[in-house]
């Protein structure tokens, strides 16, 4: 009886996760933003982004009805993500969305900062730098305004940002590190006050920095530091999952250059097509494409509906 009762004790305590999620609705997953939304490596190539691995993660335990980061893109600015998510090309893609991650407002500071890796030198000019952080304010707010109009359904994730630089000389950082904060500050009031949710991720880079931006000239994680992310969301979600290390798959980076012709094929035309719009990639069962969606009619709940 002692070892039924033992038995019992330690299935409970793996149990509460399976339940938790079995519970869950089927989600409808759409990624927003810049090159971390994208999965940008540290090599100027596309992986899999922390948005990836929460799809996967969510696939394996709930039904994931599609899934798409075709709206991010590498260099996008607070103000481009707007544009966006205001684009005829979302609509469809938000109209139907129940999960909503953004990554923006990064490229508005850190397109002011001067940074030589040779040196770990580090400058910036205040003025500007307030007035890109009012940018991103004002654009935050917009952007959340835009989701609840055009996304109804969905839970929004506000992302938030690590310290970029940790490969600077000691005595330069603490500057940069004051605007980074800010730069939290803003997405965590704002996101806040449209009943979002802001998912600090800095603490999970802080001891590790440099292992996990381990190109000094490139401000991208690599998949660790993207499982780190996407745990960091878990943990802001009542999902109850975690990415494990063994879940993730090895590392396979994309070019831009092939990111393109893929995308290209995907759509129908010829890799050497020019001077097209892409709409939508293919589906990519193993997560191994660039922008995959999944879309599953069969996990879509009653009168739940999607058309691009």
């Amino acid at each position: 009886m002692k070892r039924l009762v033992l038995l019992f004790s330690a299935l409970l305590m793996i149990l509460p996760q399976a339940g938790l999620v079995k519970a869950a609705a089927p989600a409808a997953y759409v990624a927003l933003g810049d090159s971390l939304a994208a999965g940008q490596t540290p090599n100027r190539a596309i992986d899999l982004g922390y948005a990836d691995m929460i799809a996967m993660e969510l696939r394996r335990h709930i039904p994931l009805a599609f899934y798409s980061k075709d709206l991010t893109y590498p260099g996008l600015t607070s103000g481009q993500v707007l544009e966006r998510v205001r684009s005829d090309e979302a609509r469809p893609v938000l109209e139907h969305a129940t999960l909503i991650t953004v990554s923006s407002g990064a490229n508005d500071l850190l397109g002011l900062v001067r940074y030589d890796p040779r040196t770990g030198t580090l400058a910036y000019d205040q003025i500007p730098a307030d007035y890109a952080l009012n940018g991103v304010r004002k654009n935050t707010a917009a952007i959340l305004d835009e989701l609840a109009e055009r996304a109804p359904r969905a839970t929004v994730y506000i992302m938030g940002y690590y310290f970029p630089y940790p490969h600077a000389r000691e005595e330069m950082k603490p500057g940069l590190r004051k605007e980074l904060g800010r730069l939290n500050a803003i997405l965590k009031k704002e996101a806040e006050a449209a009943g979002a949710v802001f998912v600090p991720v800095e603490e999970a880079f802080a001891a590790e920095g440099s292992q996990l931006l381990p190109n000094p000239a490139d401000v991208h994680p690599t998949l660790e530091g993207y499982r780190r992310m996407a745990n960091a969301f878990f943990k802001s979600s009542p999902y109850g999952l975690t990415v494990e290390p063994w879940e993730v798959p090895p590392p396979n980076p994309v070019s831009f250059e092939e990111m393109n012709r893929r995308m290209q094929e995907a759509d129908g035309r010829s890799a050497d097509a020019s001077g097209e719009t892409f709409s939508r990639s293919a589906v990519d069962e193993h997560l191994q494409g660039i922008h995959a969606i999944y879309f599953n009619p069969s996990d879509m709940p009653e009168g739940f509906s999607f058309s691009v």
